[in-house]
């Protein structure tokens, strides 16, 4: 597997993420909390799959390419959740500024 690959295999989990959430709120199915702990979980499994892949680097059990790969997702996933963190605390703090 390479980056380009893993890279292509991310966006694609985050797409149909988006879409599965859409479809769910539109149900009225998942929350919004439902979402939000849906991504921390996202992020904490793909730090432990890094963190696994390491170890089994380390035993010479794991390709030393797979476990950069499955650094390179934790990261992203990491990336992405701060993103969000960052978009969710903006907007909080817009809608505080509003006048009432």
């Amino acid at each position: 597997m390479n980056v380009t690959t893993a890279l292509s295999t991310v966006a694609g989990n985050v797409a149909s993420a988006a879409t599965s959430t859409a479809a769910s709120a539109s149900d009225g199915g998942s929350s919004f909390d439902d979402t939000l702990k849906q991504l921390v979980d996202g992020v904490e499994g793909s730090s432990e799959q890094a963190n696994t892949a390491v170890t089994g680097m380390l035993d010479k059990s794991v390709d030393v390419h797979d476990a950069m790969i499955a650094l390179q997702r934790a990261e992203m996933s990491l990336q992405l959740a701060v993103q969000i963190r960052n978009k969710l605390v903006q907007a909080y703090q817009d809608i505080m500024r509003m006048p009432v």
